[in-house]
């Protein structure tokens, strides 16, 4: 079964590196991927998404009309992804800037403080981490286990000393969050 997720926010907010974490985990849970970017030529400040198909089978195609789960950073991802999401499916928002709106009756809303979370933490820049960490918690689609393995992955030995703050990020529950 293939299960689709949308990330999406601004430029800035890490976003397409989250993206990159998610996909990894999945690899590394053995599972078949994809991964797909989309960013405007502006580097911070515009909007940025990926898109990420996982399967336990062949992944069929990478752009699908419809989304399982939507993570969005900011207010006017929101707005833009909110119709993307599939009856029944979930979005998970930044409640730090996004309102608590809910537009459909017919999918599951997630809203966390995610910056504010990561600010505690001592930097805005793990927003994306804490993110995921949100989304592993209210999904059970991937572990944050995985999750920790991919984010070591992915930093690589050039940014070993942002481990910690990262997978501390990951970890955080957040207990402002409300569905």
């Amino acid at each position: 079964m293939e299960t689709n997720f949308i990330l999406a926010g601004f430029g800035g907010q890490g976003i397409l590196l989250a993206g990159t974490v998610l996909a990894n985990a999945f690899m590394l849970e053995g599972k078949n991927v994809t991964w797909y970017p989309c960013y405007g030529a502006e580097m911070r400040g515009g909007t940025v998404n990926c898109e990420i198909v996982v399967s336990d089978e062949e992944v069929s195609s990478v752009h699908k009309q419809d989304t399982d789960f939507a993570l969005v950073l900011n207010q006017q991802s929101f707005d833009r992804f909110v119709h993307r999401v599939k009856s029944g499916g979930t979005i998970v928002s930044n409640s730090t800037l996004v309102s608590d709106s809910r537009p459909r009756s017919d999918i599951n809303y997630v809203f966390a403080p995610m910056t504010e979370i990561a600010n505690d933490l001592g930097s805005s820049k793990v927003t994306n981490m804490v993110s995921l960490g949100v989304l592993a918690s209210v999904s059970a689609i991937v572990s944050k286990e995985f999750l920790e393995k991919a984010v070591e992955k992915v930093l690589g030995e050039k940014k070993k000393d942002l481990l910690p703050l990262n997978i501390k990020a990951l970890n955080t529950i957040s207990e402002g969050c409300t569905v």
